[in-house]
């Protein structure tokens, strides 16, 4: 539960503030609406985000949920997280775990990080899909391998419980310590944590894989 709520929270933070800069650079709504209804994708994702927050119009989580699904069906991988995220939430439509992986995982398919790690919470949670730690830890990676910090500490996590890959403290401190270096701090207490198990070889090595890793953007 405390995963999923976490989970949550920042995959909300996380795209609201992806939207907002979004929004500010769309100009005045009458032009996104024109251009929305022109088919244009990212205009139909940025009214939706306008019906969403009550940006320039009142406040219509329906005409939000429309307008973020035309975005999304076009393929729009921004368009398609946020719309998982309103099944994730209930938001503008009925709680739908299922449907909410159906739109995460179009979007963790063309490489959207954000939608990667949530995937991954939705297989550990059980939620939408049959729990599956190896399944979950698939998506972390690939999120983490983007330079995703909330990726690297859940995927630093898993390693040091052994869920869903064997348990291995030389990466479990790597993965902590690359999101500890992000500022991230439930990453640092982790990573100080898991180091007074290690030997001092093995956080040599650790913090060697860590000098040498670099992200693989999609």
């Amino acid at each position: 539960m405390i995963f999923k709520i976490l989970a949550r929270i920042l995959g909300v933070v996380a795209v609201m503030a992806c939207l907002a800069t979004a929004s500010a650079q769309a100009g005045e709504v009458d032009d996104t609406r024109a251009a929305a209804e022109q088919g244009e994708a990212w205009a139909q994702f940025i009214l939706g985000l306008n019906y969403a927050t009550g940006k320039g119009v009142p406040q219509d989580y329906a005409e939000a949920v429309k307008w973020t699904r035309r975005a999304a069906e076009q393929g729009f991988a921004l368009a398609q997280f946020k719309l998982g995220t309103m099944y994730d939430l209930g938001e503008g439509v009925p709680l739908d775990d299922a449907e909410a992986v159906k739109w995460y995982r179009l979007a963790a398919e063309q490489g959207f990080a954000s939608a990667q790690f949530k995937l991954g919470i939705m297989y550990r949670n059980g939620e939408g899909v049959p729990q599956d730690y190896a399944e979950a830890v698939k998506w972390y990676r690939l999120a983490a391998e983007q330079g995703s910090d909330r990726a690297h500490l859940i995927l630093g996590i898993s390693y040091v419980t052994g869920e869903g890959v064997p348990q291995d403290y030389i990466l479990a401190h790597l993965w902590l310590n690359l999101a500890a270096a992000q500022g991230n701090a439930s990453a640092i207490e982790g990573r100080d944590l898991v180091a007074k198990r290690m030997t001092p070889a093995q956080i040599a090595e650790a913090q060697r894989l860590a000098r040498e890793w670099t992200p693989k953007p999609e």
